[in-house]
């Protein structure tokens, strides 16, 4: 069994930065693609990021470009997204999850473990 955890949630204003991390159990992190997804209330989860199993390819959604930089550790089984010039509209839940493959992209039914979430508050 796979659990995911995440930490580095948070209050933070308008134009500051929080960095995400997500520890995952089990010893084969490394063969598996990594995401990070979002859900406010009201709306649907949403894909933010994602990453291939070596690190070598990184995806994001058109919202984040240029400010989130997902990144990951495979000697200590963690991912992390380092977000930037945080908007008040980046307020939500933000989940990662382990592909299914060593590639995945913005497609929830791509991705078959799930975090618990971490909240972050963008305040205007």
């Amino acid at each position: 069994q796979v659990q995911l955890v995440e930490s580095g949630g948070g209050l933070v204003q308008a134009g500051g930065s929080l960095r995400l991390s997500c520890a995952a159990s089990g010893r084969t992190f490394s063969s598996y693609a990594m995401g990070w997804f979002r859900q406010a209330p009201g709306k649907e989860r949403g894909f933010v990021s994602a990453i291939s199993w070596s690190g070598g390819s990184e995806y994001y959604a058109d919202s984040v470009k240029g400010r989130f930089t997902i990144s990951r550790d495979n000697a200590k089984n963690t991912v992390y997204l380092q977000m930037n010039s945080l908007k008040p509209e980046d307020t939500a839940v933000y989940y990662c999850a382990r592909g299914k493959g060593a590639f995945a992209l913005g497609s929830v039914n791509e991705y078959d473990y799930w975090g618990q979430g971490t909240q972050v508050t963008v305040s205007s």
